[in-house]
């Protein structure tokens, strides 16, 4: 995914309970939106099945013209989303 590749951030990681996977997904989308430019808005949503994906959306206030004034060096040219999922433990 275009947004990750110069980033730190994994795509597809696995976690051992539901909870770890939705911690884990909002701590790095909150991350993303503090460390990207500002263009996309990240997201935690449930997804399929024991799934949490980080949603990317346009943020509305950017396109308007009130940019943040950072610059964007993270690939923020992909409106792509990512998951994370837990394995064991789904009762949680």
């Amino acid at each position: 995914m275009d947004v990750l590749k110069k980033s730190e951030y994994s795509n597809n990681m696995t976690f051992k309970t539901q909870q770890e996977a939705y911690t884990y997904a909002n701590i790095v989308s909150e991350f993303m939106n503090e460390e990207f430019c500002g263009q996309h808005i990240f997201e935690t949503q449930r997804g399929e099945g024991d799934t949490f994906v980080i949603t990317v959306a346009i943020n509305a206030t950017y396109v308007s013209g009130c940019s943040t004034g950072v610059s964007c060096d993270t690939g923020c040219g992909s409106t792509d989303d990512w998951s994370l999922e837990s394995t064991a433990d789904t009762k949680n």
